[in-house]
């Protein structure tokens, strides 16, 4: 199965990429049952990331282009709600979740950002939501956890201890897991962000265009 760059574009101003109606192709798993790329493509253009995350736009930097001698492109995920790409995911992931998972709620580890996206996710979706963090954490990030509603847990010197805890509270709760970047769904949803330059740049795509997040 092929497909056209032609599919991918549609008017500026529009989200989605592929409409309700269409029926999506059904395609073979890869290796090991992972999503073959095609899987990838059709999730990536039916992700549920827009219920709350926004298009965000890809800005030119002209001097630091003229500083380095290229044409360096910003890709604006600061602008995102939680200021981080990470909120694609997250959403992605838990918007995919049977009822009596959410209602079971949900749990992950992280210093910041996804924990912020997760968070807002389970807002969204109104599920239940632990986030552990490191001891460590400054106050700030896991304040603005709390404001979106989750249940913040301090554990650990490290994220690793973090997330060996958060993941044994997960399967002692019955709480899903949602990890920060290597689940199908997660990557999916990040996903967009690409789906969305494609469309935005004009011209080819080169190896100097950055995501601009607030980082942990």
């Amino acid at each position: 199965m092929r497909v056209t760059v032609e599919s991918l574009q549609y008017e500026s101003g529009y989200l989605g990429g592929i409409s309700e109606k269409t029926p999506l192709p059904v395609a073979d798993s890869g290796a090991n049952g992972a999503p073959s790329p095609m899987e990838y493509l059709t999730n990536i253009l039916s992700s549920k990331a827009y219920d709350v995350a926004i298009e965000s736009p890809l800005q030119f930097a002209p001097k630091l282009s003229q500083r380095l001698g290229v044409n360096l492109w910003l890709k604006r995920e600061d602008l995102q709600p939680v200021f981080s790409f990470k909120l694609r995911g997250a959403y992605n992931m838990m918007s995919k979740l049977l009822k009596e998972q959410l209602d079971q709620g949900v749990i992950c580890s992280s210093a910041g950002n996804h924990a912020q996206g997760v968070a807002l996710a389970a807002q969204k979706l109104g599920c239940d939501a632990v986030i552990v963090m490191p001891v460590t954490t400054p106050e700030i990030k896991w304040r603005s956890v709390q404001r979106l509603g989750a249940t913040v847990v301090l554990k650990g010197d490290s994220y690793d201890e973090a997330q060996l805890y958060a993941k044994q509270r997960a399967e002692s709760d019955g709480r899903t897991f949602i990890p920060p970047f290597d689940h199908p769904d997660i990557i999916m949803g990040q996903g967009t962000v690409g789906m969305e330059i494609v469309r935005q740049i004009k011209g080819p795509l080169m190896p100097y265009l950055y995501l601009l997040e607030v980082v942990d």
